[in-house]
């Protein structure tokens, strides 16, 4: 292997990542330390902004044959209508976690990644020329080395890469006793009598049915110090939390796995360092609510795949890399700042709860309910302009709705044409707007030239690999684009090719 992005985790945003990479030719390779996937699926759900990520690449017609949707959102325990925002936009999908990671993997293995299990990570260097990895393998013990160009620690909370590379993590880890599992119910069991989420003076507990006789608890005590982490759970210690959360004997079910889970919001203090890069838990970890802790992980992945691939390839340079860190690193902050809010409106329940009486009635209120649909789902990020002086387009920076196109190809969709991770010049002037030559740019941005769409305040949309738009226009009295686009291109797609003149390309 020639100098490959290595990935540390093999966990959905590691394994996106890898998706991501070898869609665009790049070498990858994924370190992951368990010997085997988990069957255990911490997430149940991805909320409309991941759903909406994972749109734009081919994968996700298998996710969602996995799961069902769900046509709510939810903020703090309130239930939002996504349907009562201005843009449409994607429902939730209640789906295992394990099978969005079997279904990365089998894509990732598909596109030519490797994946290495039960590899564990012990060891850093960086050099002029990349990274070096010291693996030892759990099963003998044995070490050796992975070389590459840069190192993409992908490695969940307790980070080694992260630690490696010293990378400090800031935040706070509150007392609260948190289990989450599956447990085995017979039909008409009376646990099924309880399904949804419940609000306790204690702290949040919900059950939902994950697949046939099959519920997902997830209780947890505020305030309240957990066992020691060594400790493996029982299904002893989930009846004793749940009836003393509830006040309900709970004396049925069988517990098919069961886990810890913890209240921690930290954020990496920066997410590059030298040719390290840090995304999804490593970089930022929060207490996970509304399946935002899952988005943003895989929307680090979407960001900073394509970015890589660039780097690696010649095609742009350490600015490229360096808005990695730039454009993630605030939303990362917000994320964990929504998350803590969250938590700060259920706990505790006994002072909380004139406050929640009066915030539910706020969430009623149609503003209200789009602005925390956006929040808690990710569908308000948007990414600064390139030049804050240069009047922009209303929708730069933000990820376009996945409006229906109609081309002289047939019908398609904004995600569909980000299927390849490549960039999307789409053109939807009807012949109105004289476009310049972009045969420079032509190995990394196709031209989709599409009739009018009622969804798209645009005639002309530049769309990065991410799906963010990068240009909009032309802008109101403009005939044509402007330099705009062409300072668009060069900044996210680098400069353009010389392409050869026709007596020059007849003479060879």
């Amino acid at each position: 292997m020639n100098n490959p992005v290595v990935i540390a985790g093999a966990g959905p945003v590691g394994l996106l990542l890898a998706c991501e990479l070898r869609l665009l030719g790049v070498e990858t390779v994924v370190l992951e330390r368990l010997a085997h996937p988990r069957e255990e699926s911490l997430g149940s759900a991805l909320n409309a902004g991941t759903v909406e990520i994972l749109d734009q690449r081919e994968v996700m017609a298998a996710i969602r044959a996995d799961g069902f949707e769900w046509p709510l959102a939810m903020f703090a325990g309130y239930p939002l209508d996504p349907a009562a925002l201005p843009e449409r936009h994607s429902s939730t999908l209640i789906v295992g976690q394990s099978n969005v990671e079997r279904r990365l993997a089998q894509y990732a293995l598909k596109l030519g990644a490797e994946i290495r299990r039960g590899q564990e990570i012990t060891g850093l260097l960086q050099r002029a020329t990349g990274v070096e990895v010291t693996v030892r393998e759990t099963a003998t013990g044995r070490s050796s080395t992975v070389a590459g160009r840069y190192l993409v620690g992908c490695d969940g909370s307790d980070s080694t890469v992260r630690t490696l590379a010293g990378i400090a993590f800031t935040g706070e880890e509150l007392p609260f006793h948190g289990l989450i599992g599956d447990l085995e119910v017979e039909p008409g069991d009376e646990l099924m009598q309880h399904l949804g989420p419940e609000q306790t003076p204690f702290g949040p507990y919900m059950l939902s049915p994950v697949g046939e006789n099959v519920l997902r608890i997830a209780l947890g005590e505020f305030g309240a110090e957990p066992p020691s982490r060594e400790q493996e759970p029982t299904l002893a210690e989930l009846r004793a939390l749940a009836e003393r959360m509830t006040g309900r004997p709970m004396t049925t079910g069988r517990t098919r796995w069961l886990l810890r889970w913890y209240n921690v919001n930290k954020q990496a203090e920066q997410y590059r360092k030298g040719d390290v890069f840090l995304a999804g838990d490593a970089a930022h970890v929060q207490f996970p609510l509304s399946g935002m802790a899952l988005y943003s992980g895989l929307e680090d992945a979407i960001n900073l795949g394509w970015k890589l691939a660039a780097a690696v390839t010649g095609q742009a340079g350490q600015a490229l890399l360096d808005s990695y860190h730039a454009e993630r690193h605030p939303v990362g902050a917000r994320s964990v700042l929504t998350s803590r809010a969250q938590v700060a409106l259920t706990h505790p329940v006994d002072r909380i709860g004139p406050l929640r009486e009066l915030f539910g009635e706020l969430v009623k209120l149609p503003e209200v309910n789009s602005y925390l649909v956006e929040l808690s789902c990710g569908l308000g990020v948007t990414y600064p302009g390139n030049s804050p002086e240069v009047p922009g387009h209303p929708l730069l920076g933000r990820r376009l709705v996945n409006a229906e196109l109609v081309t002289e190809q047939g019908p398609t969709t904004v995600a569909r044409t980000l299927h390849p991770a490549r960039g999307v010049l789409l053109d939807l002037s009807d012949g109105t707007v004289a476009l310049p030559d972009l045969a420079g740019w032509q190995d990394r941005v196709r031209v989709v030239t599409a009739e009018p769409a009622a969804e798209i305040a645009a005639p002309v949309v530049l769309l990065r690999p991410d799906g963010r738009v990068a240009w909009a226009g032309p802008l109101e009295g403009a005939k044509e684009p402007d330099a705009g686009l062409r300072a668009a291109l060069s900044t996210w797609f680098g400069a353009p090719l010389p392409v050869p003149t026709t007596a020059a390309a007849g003479a060879k």
